[in-house]
């Protein structure tokens, strides 16, 4: 057998593979092509000989009782031998002793060399895939960029990233977004997977709030370098999106470094979103003032946190005049929307004008009553 293990180095180079995985991939290549062409049922071990360079192909068989029931069973049988037939072979065997035949595959011919090369093609293969897919996976919600390659009947944009193709889904495209072939673009990881028909399966987003997130970081360096943290973010893509900030140092302004000098930083992100509004809000861990802030731009009376058996905050009850009321909705009720999203509670809006004239009426109707009272 040619000095095989002189080639590993090479592989694991050419395909950016650890040698130790392309080793491994190797001895299955050698123990499927035995299994394939000397018996399926034989029990084999491929072991590498550091002085031959070479893979060593063995067959084992464990040493049983003659009266034992595997012997019997005819799917287990080839990999155990009775005490009594191993003792022709060597006299000094005892139970459960294993016996260790070497076999070589090149006494098997031309088949077994293809059968053998096909089966190295495989394992390697499946070590790329393996090694792509866990690189990806560990890059869901992380920005990539790459080209547009085809775009189908269903609008679902076809994308070259490094050495893989990923797709961006209709429903992950901004409304308005269109693109053709050449175009370059940019998009989060959204999700990765992997079946023996279909391959490696990345999908891409850029609707998905941790793009903001991801395109922030690349226009703001604070958020880059961690003294601004995103805490929060929602979005209702192509609109408008809020973004919950916090400041790591005493110095940093967080809205003020993110938004930038004349707005440039988040104009840039803005424009990236086709024209998508972003509010930035410095973030408090105080309930009600974190709703005050996200429900700019109404200004509002009070907030009341409603909490359920649990004490698990469930619902904001927010008292505002009725000239606010129409900016705490928004057009389409999407500052409403997005303020529920970011603080994860339902909202509902109390007119405290509303309430201050029934406040009025019942202490008025108190005074007639007592009036009335009075005088009979």
């Amino acid at each position: 057998m040619e000095k095989i293990l002189y080639i590993v180095e090479a592989i694991a180079h050419e395909k950016g593979l650890k040698p130790e995985n392309v080793k491994e991939a190797l001895k299955t290549a050698f123990i499927q092509t035995a299994k394939k062409i000397i018996n399926q049922k034989f029990a084999f071990e491929a072991v590498l000989n550091s002085q031959t360079k070479t893979i060593d192909l063995i067959q084992t068989i464990t040493v049983v009782a003659d009266n034992d029931e595997r012997l019997q069973d005819e799917e287990i049988a080839p990999a155990y031998i009775s005490i009594t037939e191993a003792r022709e072979y060597d006299d000094q065997v005892e139970l459960d002793d294993q016996l260790q035949i070497p076999h070589d595959l090149e006494e098997y011919g031309r088949t077994a060399a293809s059968t053998l090369h096909r089966e190295i093609e495989y394992h390697i293969q499946r070590l790329i895939e393996d090694d792509i897919f866990n690189k990806y996976k560990a890059k869901i919600g992380t920005l990539v960029t790459g080209r547009v390659t085809r775009v189908d009947n269903n609008n679902a944009t076809y994308i070259e990233v490094d050495e893989v193709r990923a797709v961006l889904p209709m429903k992950s495209r901004i409304k308005g977004e269109v693109f053709k072939v050449g175009d370059h673009l940019k998009a989060v990881v959204r999700r990765v997977n992997m079946d023996k028909e279909n391959g490696i399966q990345i999908e891409l987003s850029r609707t998905s709030p941790k793009f903001l997130e991801e395109l922030l970081a690349l226009e703001v360096p604070e958020i880059a370098d961690g003294t601004v943290v995103v805490e929060k973010s929602a979005r209702i893509p192509g609109e408008r999106a809020k973004v919950a900030l916090i400041s790591m140092h005493p110095q940093v302004d967080a809205v003020g470094a993110t938004v930038g000098v004349k707005g440039v930083r988040i104009n840039a992100v803005s424009q990236e979103l086709i024209g998508e509004n972003i509010d930035c809000i410095e973030y408090s861990n105080i309930p009600e003032l974190f709703i005050s802030r996200i429900m700019s731009p109404a200004i509002i009376s009070s907030v009341e946190i409603t909490k359920d058996e649990n004490g698990e905050a469930q619902k904001a009850v927010i008292s505002l005049s009725s000239d606010q009321k129409s900016k705490a909705i928004g057009k389409n009720g999407i500052n409403i929307r997005l303020a529920s999203m970011l603080s994860g509670l339902n909202i509902e809006l109390l007119e405290s004008d509303k309430s201050s004239q029934n406040s009025e009426l019942g202490e008025q109707k108190e005074s007639v009553d007592a009036l009335k009272a009075l005088f009979n």
